[in-house]
């Protein structure tokens, strides 16, 4: 589906990637394997990964957002590089964090490698971000260059509070819906939010502009982790490729939850039981049902997205370039309930 959004950008952006990769890490130092296997370009021996990994969808809305500001996307290859190596830093601590032993089809660093090592390549992978962002150096004025590093060390710091919220929230008996949104800010908002406001400043310079992008960022990706929640327990399985309700199942505490929680005491005792079977996954929905969590998660996704199309226009992007960014946000959200 967004394969279309990528192609434009793939090839320079793989080269450039390969680039700030390999120059760092060169083939024959072992200690790169880890970093190129999980970019998805070589298998654990070193040999050539011949399947393709990974969306690249954050750098892809980086170079969007570069050419409906009005920028040449070529100049904002190291930056969307940047954001890119920064998105497999983090996903690689939270495949240790979270017990993942696979993505993208095959065994994650940290099962292939052990977690010393896989702590030690995210680590290698953070550092290669910011070597990739300095060479943004090169192509915009000083001023626009510390924007830029301002935007991503603020990321950074944000992207680590949603991990921390979230991996609290499983310890925890009650977490209010204000307290979720801002660990959705963190953990899924932020870099999205970066890449669209990195993307502008790089194009017009204009640091009111570019928040407006960031602004546009930030709200788009609440409102599509909202619709994730939401087919985590209503969706078709056919479509979304997983058995419903199996976030019910996992007691995983999703927004629809989170309010069923709080309006709903026969809720709050269901699950006090420690496993659930299909009775208990069946009586839950049917709670939430009874006090409309569906209908509130849903009301709550447009408004985060209306949020979102509204900064979007205040950001006054160029039409016609702007119309590749208008079929992403659909193609985001082209997932029926």
């Amino acid at each position: 589906m967004f394969a279309k959004f990528v192609q434009p950008y793939w090839a320079a952006l793989d080269d450039t990637l390969q680039d700030v990769v390999r120059s760092a890490l060169p083939d024959e130092d072992s200690f790169g394997v880890m970093v190129r296997y999980a970019m998805g370009w070589e298998n654990a021996d070193g040999s050539l990964y011949e399947k393709v990994t990974g969306k690249r969808l954050r750098p892809a809305l980086l170079l969007m957002t570069n050419q409906s500001a009005g920028g040449n996307w070529e100049d904002a290859l190291y930056a969307a590089s940047s954001v890119e190596l920064l998105h497999n830093f983090s996903l690689i601590h939270d495949d240790i964090q979270d017990d993942s032993p696979i993505r993208h089809g095959r065994s994650t660093v940290w099962k292939v490698w052990g977690i010393a090592n896989a702590i030690n390549a995210g680590d290698a992978m953070f550092a290669l971000a910011y070597t990739s962002m300095e060479k943004m150096a090169e192509v915009v004025s000083p001023e626009i260059a510390l924007g830029l590093w301002s935007i991503f060390n603020r990321t950074n710091l944000e992207l680590t509070r949603g991990q921390h919220l979230d991996m609290r929230f499983e310890h925890l008996d009650a977490v209010s819906v204000e307290d979720y949104v801002s660990m959705l800010k963190g953990k899924t908002g932020s870099l999205l939010s970066a890449c669209a406001e990195i993307g502008a400043l790089i194009a017009t310079g204009n640091k009111e502009q570019a928040r407006k992008y960031g602004e546009f960022g930030l709200n788009m990706g609440i409102a599509f982790q909202i619709r994730d929640d939401i087919l985590g327990i209503w969706g078709n399985s056919s479509v979304t490729g997983k058995s419903a309700a199996t976030d019910i199942q996992s007691k995983k505490k999703s927004l629809p939850v989170l309010y069923g929680l709080s309006n709903s005491p026969e809720l709050v005792e269901l699950y006090k039981i420690e496993t659930f079977g299909e009775a208990e996954i069946d009586q839950a929905v049917t709670l939430l049902d009874a006090v409309q969590a569906r209908e509130y998660a849903i009301e709550q996704e447009q408004k985060f997205h209306q949020a979102a199309m509204k900064a979007l226009d205040e950001a006054q992007p160029d039409h016609n370039a702007s119309q590749a960014i208008h079929e992403f946000v659909d193609a985001l959200f082209d997932r029926t309930y």
